[in-house]
């Protein structure tokens, strides 16, 4: 039979004392670098957002300065400039056609 004495007895508790704390000290570290995590992961879901709204925003910009430059005649759009101009005239004589009736 084994018998344990008292000294080995407060010598297996002051380890599991002394492994206790460095568990909770780790633990503690844990949860701070998670909240640190997760602020970041917060504000690099804000920056996504606000850079997606800017893309789109000069998508719309291209496409506006595209169509201008298709009905400035831009020689890259010269067949959309046409299209677009007969598209005008047929508007233009869709109203005429409605204001002489």
């Amino acid at each position: 039979m084994n018998i344990v004495s008292m000294s080995e007895i407060v010598e297996i508790i002051d380890t599991l004392e002394g492994r206790l704390k460095k568990l909770f000290e780790k633990i503690d570290h844990l949860e701070q670098t998670s909240a640190q995590q997760k602020q970041e992961l917060q504000n690099a879901a804000t920056t996504i957002q606000r850079q997606s709204d800017e893309i789109d925003g000069l998508k719309k910009q291209y496409e506006t300065l595209k169509i201008t430059n298709s009905l400035l005649g831009s020689e890259d759009n010269k067949r959309d400039t046409k299209l677009k101009i007969n598209a005008l005239i047929r508007e233009i004589d869709y109203c005429i056609a409605q204001l002489a009736d």
